[in-house]
């Protein structure tokens, strides 16, 4: 009997109608097109305006964009994992309200959050539910809203984030496609640079700190920058080494869109060219746990079978990683 590999056999994807420009951002904060462009490689960004409507609204989205798209009846789902940061509430799981709204009747659900991180460690937990045998069909969805948690009036951050959603559906593979190896890690050490505080255990929600505005996402830009460039970079060039793989073997780098210079970073320490480089930061922004799906659905035309894509992220926490997957189909 065949080993059984969890691959990747669909991609769908959402992101809001409303654009925030670099040329709106100018009238709303010290800050212009050059500069950001320059820095970032963002000239815009979708921002989920609609009263009420959270991150399940989204992952509803891209969910049902992927079913569409694949004719999978959505009773044949067994799991619904939504990796976000930005859950609906605090108490009640967005994954399965999901679910139920996409008519995943007979899966169970789950969310999983782990910074920007979120979508990579949510691929590995997917795979080892495939790997087991007991599982056939599991929708992992990325989704963030950030802008829920954005100070628009502090420029180290708004200029950065922005809101979508992207869905893969893993199935059982016996061609050795599918996922190959992965290498993640996470230091606790870096939470102080990276963090929205208030709202969680620790920090309840207060008066105060809403007119204080601490409810809002904080960064430490130069901190998080210079980890990221650098464990990024050491977690792609360790799956290459693990795997025996050459920059000729590598046919894609999905990273998470952060920063553009960060991205061009890791593709540097493992001497990959620019046409091999998956890019779509200048639309969307950082999207958080989205970033890496909608990747995939944006260039999903472009992939063919049997090509290897190296995954790698960056998030709070710290946690990052890389991962190495084998595409498993032609669109």
């Amino acid at each position: 009997m065949s080993k059984i590999t969890a691959a990747i056999t669909a991609v769908g994807a959402y992101v809001p109608e409303y654009v925030l420009t670099n040329q709106i951002l100018e009238t709303m904060v010290d800050t212009n097109d050059e500069w950001i462009t320059s820095r970032t490689g963002i000239k815009e960004r979708r921002i989920l305006k609609e009263e009420g409507k959270g991150t399940s609204f989204l992952a509803i989205k891209a969910a049902q964009d992927l079913i569409n798209k694949r004719g999978i009846d959505p009773k044949e789902i067994e799991l619904v994992i939504v990796a976000t940061a930005t859950p609906d509430m605090k108490a009640a799981s967005t994954a399965a309200f999901t679910a139920t709204q996409i008519g995943a009747v007979n899966a169970f659900s789950f969310d999983l959050e782990a910074a920007c991180s979120s979508f990579l460690f949510g691929m590995s937990t997917a795979a080892r539910y495939i790997e087991s045998g007991k599982y056939k069909n599991v929708l992992l969805i990325g989704a963030d809203k950030n802008s829920s948690m954005i100070n628009y009036e502090d420029r180290a951050t708004c200029i950065i984030f922005g809101d979508g959603a992207g869905a893969v559906l893993f199935e059982p593979n016996e061609e050795n496609l599918g996922l190959q190896d992965e290498y993640l890690r996470s230091d606790g050490s870096g939470r102080d640079f990276l963090q929205a505080t208030y709202g969680g255990s620790s920090y309840p929600t207060t008066v105060d700190a809403i007119e204080k505005g601490a409810h809002y996402v904080f960064q430490d830009g130069k901190t998080v920058f210079k980890n990221a460039v650098s464990r990024m970079a050491d977690v792609a060039v360790k799956i290459l080494e693990r795997n025996n793989l050459t920059n000729d073997d590598i046919a894609w780098l999905a990273a998470h869109q952060a920063n553009k210079r960060i991205v061009d970073a890791t593709a540097n320490r493992i001497d990959l060219d620019k046409d091999k480089v998956m890019m779509n930061i200048e639309k969307y922004g950082n999207t958080t746990s989205a970033t890496l799906p909608l990747l995939l659905n944006d260039y999903e035309s472009q992939l063919k079978k049997g090509d290897n894509i190296v995954f790698a992220a960056f998030g709070g926490g710290f946690t990052w990683g890389s991962i190495y997957l084998k595409w498993a189909y032609n669109s």
